[in-house]
């Protein structure tokens, strides 16, 4: 239990728009009280929804979606792409800093899946895995008073549309020895009819009473949510979305234990004149300060891994950072 001056809710949604869904997310983050922590429980429908600093076109066939009557959206935290259908179910767990306890969250995650009778694992940086494979993606946002934690629960998920839609990398597949999206990952009720969408959010109310306390609240939200469809702009907004496709003469990729980076140069005289920088790494906000950082640098790898220095000595964890000097040293350029 959490100390009692803390309140607890549970807000579900109604809608299955992806635009509406994270434009709520951001909605309950921003309204949240100091003393206060939410699961949220939300649902997409054929969607297709990429990390803070994906690149669009690299990742996913979203012309295809689109025209199979699917969205793609980009979320606020880092991390990869994923694909959402009414098969699958999110949570967020939303949480003032000081309270903010990702063991305990998972805490409630695992509790929950093993009334269902799965015995899950938490595996890597993200993911839970069932018999080896991943049905599950957790990615995290950090802002100075309040985060939160959120990710997919596939429950009967429509897998050939997972990989008919997402495009991952072919570094990343040869990183992970397997050939296809398909082949590493799996629904929870792929072989039990007792697990549903309803069953699986009857057990994280469940478990998150009791790990924490039984909620003061249980909000039900709908689409004509007037205070959310500001926030809905940006989120459908192309901007958002794709932003401006790069010019640039330069691309360098790598890949790493914690995930790729591709770096698009536009230079001019020898100079970065523009820098974009892609990335499925977790910690979306140190990724986004690195283009500032190299824009202006002459391109020699001795002038861009000293551009990164001051980023290095500021995050509180510098590994990757550390890692791309070393890779962008040990470049030919």
């Amino acid at each position: 239990m959490v100390d009692g001056g803390i309140q607890t809710k549970i807000v579900r949604s109604h809608s299955f728009d992806p635009w509406f869904n994270i434009a709520l997310e951001e909605k309950l983050l921003a309204d949240l009280l100091a003393n206060e922590i939410i699961l949220y429980l939300w649902q997409n429908d054929n969607t297709v929804v990429i990390g803070r600093n994906q690149n669009a076109w690299k990742e996913c066939a979203w012309e295809q979606l689109e025209k199979d009557g699917g969205k793609l959206a980009r979320r606020l935290s880092g991390g990869g792409a994923v694909y959402h259908d009414l098969g699958n179910l999110n949570f967020t767990f939303l949480a003032p800093r000081k309270y903010y306890d990702i063991e305990k969250q998972l805490s409630v995650i695992l509790a929950a899946l093993k009334k269902l009778g799965v015995n899950a694992e938490f595996s890597g940086r993200n993911d839970l895995l069932l018999d080896g494979k991943k049905f599950s993606g957790h990615a995290y946002y950090y802002q100075s008073q309040a985060a939160y934690h959120h990710g997919t629960i596939m429950v009967h998920s429509q897998l050939e549309k997972l990989s008919k839609y997402l495009n991952p990398s072919k570094k990343k597949i040869a990183a992970k020895g397997v050939e296809s999206v398909r082949s590493r990952v799996t629904n929870i009720g792929e072989n039990s009819k007792e697990i549903t969408i309803s069953s699986v959010t009857e057990s994280f109310i469940e478990s998150f009473s009791e790990l924490y306390q039984e909620p003061s609240d249980e909000v039900h939200i709908h689409e004509e949510a007037s205070e959310v469809m500001g926030l809905y702009e940006k989120f459908a907004s192309w901007d958002w979305r794709f932003g401006q496709s790069p010019l640039f003469d330069i691309s360098l990729t790598e890949r790493f234990p914690w995930g790729e980076i591709d770096l698009k140069l536009h230079t001019i005289n020898g100079r970065i004149d523009s820098c974009a920088v892609y990335s499925d790494a977790m910690d979306e906000e140190m990724i986004r300060r690195i283009s500032p950082l190299l824009t202006g640098c002459l391109l020699e790898k001795e002038n861009l891994v000293r551009a990164l220095d001051p980023l290095a000595r500021e995050v509180q964890d510098s590994t990757v950072i550390d890692e791309i000097k070393l890779w962008l040293g040990s470049l030919d350029l």
